[in-house]
């Protein structure tokens, strides 16, 4: 396959995101039990004013999740989950001026999402789930696919690849193709390499090495691995150590063509994105 030409615009719902640099997009997780900061940002409030604060640092989107996808996480009911993410993405898209994406594989989260705001779906399982392409496709937003095997309570267990980067592009491929099938167009979609989902640390780094493979598609790449295991595996560090290591893999997938980059810390990771633009710029 031949690389295609890059969009210069994403279309999210009543906002467009310019492609022609590199986005912060802010993790805003509304769970119990996800694995860096699940159970701080349940209440209504104090979700908000932490999207606040990372639009204020710089994010242009921000990423709503109710249910943690975390290995060995405990699946949670559609009636949960609409409960957990809809009153969120209506207050952020009311009151803030930025993209609210949407982290969630179920139909009804998508639809009830769309008519409250959200501009992007990202779905961790590439819109796999019984419903969730008429769902995405009906809403006309923005759509993230991902790749993962399996489930997130069992994604983990002995994965093996022949080539990951391969692999990763076969699978993608195949969920572009059913998009198109389903109405979707490429110039609404967004490919995620999914960092850490039925991977192991050698998979994790075969595929950052080889992650300009994903640019055949002409697509916008979205890298998420802040604070991630195979930071933590790579240089031995607990989850509230791992900022250095995730802002080099940030700088890093900004060298090899990723147009997201989706974390936790949104200031620090601005300030290598405009230090990489700053560069870029000059004579």
């Amino acid at each position: 396959m031949s690389v295609q030409q890059n969009p210069t615009r994403l279309p999210c719902g009543n906002r467009v995101l310019d492609l022609s640099r590199p986005h912060v997009m802010g993790i805003l997780n509304v769970t119990p039990d996800s694995f860096s900061d699940g159970g701080r940002f349940r209440q209504r409030d104090a979700a908000l004013r932490h999207a606040a604060a990372m639009v204020a640092a710089g994010a242009t989107l921000i990423d709503v999740g109710g249910e943690s996808t975390r290995p060995g996480a405990a699946a949670v009911s559609v009636e949960e989950e609409l409960e957990r993410v809809v009153p969120i993405v209506q207050a952020i898209a009311s009151e803030l001026d930025v993209i609210v994406s949407v982290d969630t594989s179920t139909p009804q989260v998508m639809r009830e999402s769309a008519l409250h705001g959200a501009g992007l779906i990202n779905d961790v399982r590439s819109l796999s789930r019984d419903g969730a392409l008429k769902a995405a496709a009906d809403s006309g937003l923005a759509v993230c696919l991902m790749h993962m095997r399996g489930e997130p309570g069992t994604m983990q267990q002995s994965p093996s690849y022949e080539n990951v980067a391969e692999e990763v592009c076969d699978y993608l491929g195949e969920r572009i193709a059913l998009c198109g099938a389903a109405g979707i167009a490429p110039e609404k979609l967004i490919l995620d390499p999914g960092f850490g989902f039925a991977k192991n640390l050698a998979h994790n780094l075969s595929l950052f090495k080889h992650l300009d493979a994903l640019l055949r598609f002409g697509l916008p790449l979205l890298v998420g691995v802040s604070r991630k295991s195979m930071i933590g595996q790579a240089l031995g560090r607990e989850i509230d150590e791992r900022l250095y290591g995730g802002l080099a893999l940030a700088a890093l997938a900004v060298a090899k063509g990723a147009c997201i980059l989706r974390v936790h810390d949104v200031a620090e990771t601005v300030d290598v994105v405009r230090m990489i633009a700053a560069v870029q710029a000059a004579e």
